[in-house]
């Protein structure tokens, strides 16, 4: 999180356990990583409409979407300790390649051992995290107002096309 935005971010944030995301920064700043690449012909055009199917998040699930970015990359689900210390986080989705402090040339694979610089979590910036899954494709960030009600989440890092439809 940038730390010159933290207090319109918290406003704009609400957090819960992890089970449902606690410390989760639900709105960002809309600032890419560097390096990162618009996709070229994405399924889902920036300012076009989508459905998540994806529960990241309470109230995720079946929300209307605005596509507010769209980038090709490799996609990453992670298991690390929190440096703020607490329990493990395991299977988190999603960082991106480019979120992978000095990232290799090349896709990880599950098993390696990384150093994350995304701040999706509180405690997640800096912290080791062993690769789960990786997936060449599509990344989204999207605006949504959440089914279970409450403010809209902008800026949202990441979805995968695989997690969305045509609305």
């Amino acid at each position: 999180m940038n730390q010159g935005n933290k207090s319109e971010q918290e406003k704009n944030s609400s957090t819960m356990d992890h089970e449902s995301m606690e410390g989760m920064n639900h709105s960002g700043s809309g600032e890419v990583p560097k390096g990162l690449k618009g996709a070229e012909s994405p399924t889902f055009k920036i300012g076009s409409k989508a459905i998540i199917n994806a529960d990241h998040m309470e109230g995720m699930n079946g929300a209307e979407a605005t596509i507010v970015g769209a980038f090709d990359t490799t996609v990453y689900t992670i298991s690390y300790n929190p440096t703020t210390g607490g329990k493990r986080v395991t299977n988190h989705k999603w960082i991106i390649h480019e979120e992978i402090k000095d990232p290799s040339d090349k896709s990880y694979k599950p098993g390696d051992e990384v150093i994350v610089k995304a701040d999706h979590m509180e405690g997640m910036k800096g912290a080791t995290a062993v690769i789960d899954s990786a997936e060449q494709t599509t990344v989204y960030m999207v605006d949504y107002t959440p089914t279970t009600g409450g403010e809209k989440v902008t800026n949202h890092k990441w979805v995968t096309e695989s997690e969305l439809s045509a609305k």
